[in-house]
């Protein structure tokens, strides 16, 4: 089973930036699409962002493009998720998932695995 560990979240403020980063035990990692998704109190979770396998490929919601960018590095079985110019609107739990399935990626139900979540909380 995949084992999923998401690191990095905090608070902070207005326009500042903050990386969020997800790690593996398993090496078989690098067979996955790894996304990250959030979730603020009240609403559903959310697809933010995707990098494909071999990393050649990412996707992104559109709320966060240009501000957001996805990474990965299989040698060492983790995925990052780069923040910048946060706005409140971006406060919310952050998950990291695998998929293997790229035209599905946007939904949550074509997720087979999920780590248990770091908060991100943007102050103004």
């Amino acid at each position: 089973q995949v084992q999923l560990v998401e690191s990095g979240g905090g608070l902070v403020q207005v326009g500042d930036s903050l990386r969020l980063s997800c790690a593996s035990a398993r090496a078989y990692f690098r067979n996955y699409i790894m996304a990250w998704f959030r979730q603020a109190p009240g609403k559903e979770r959310e697809f933010v962002a995707a990098v494909s396998e071999n990393g050649a490929n990412t996707d992104y919601a559109d709320s966060v493009k240009g501000r957001f960018a996805i990474s990965r590095d299989n040698a060492k079985n983790t995925v990052s998720l780069q923040m910048n110019s946060l706005k409140p609107e971006d406060t919310a739990i952050y998950y990291c998932a695998v998929t293997s399935i790229w035209s599905l990626i946007h939904q949550t139900a074509w997720y087979d695995y999920w780590g248990q979540g770091t908060q991100v909380t943007v102050s103004s």
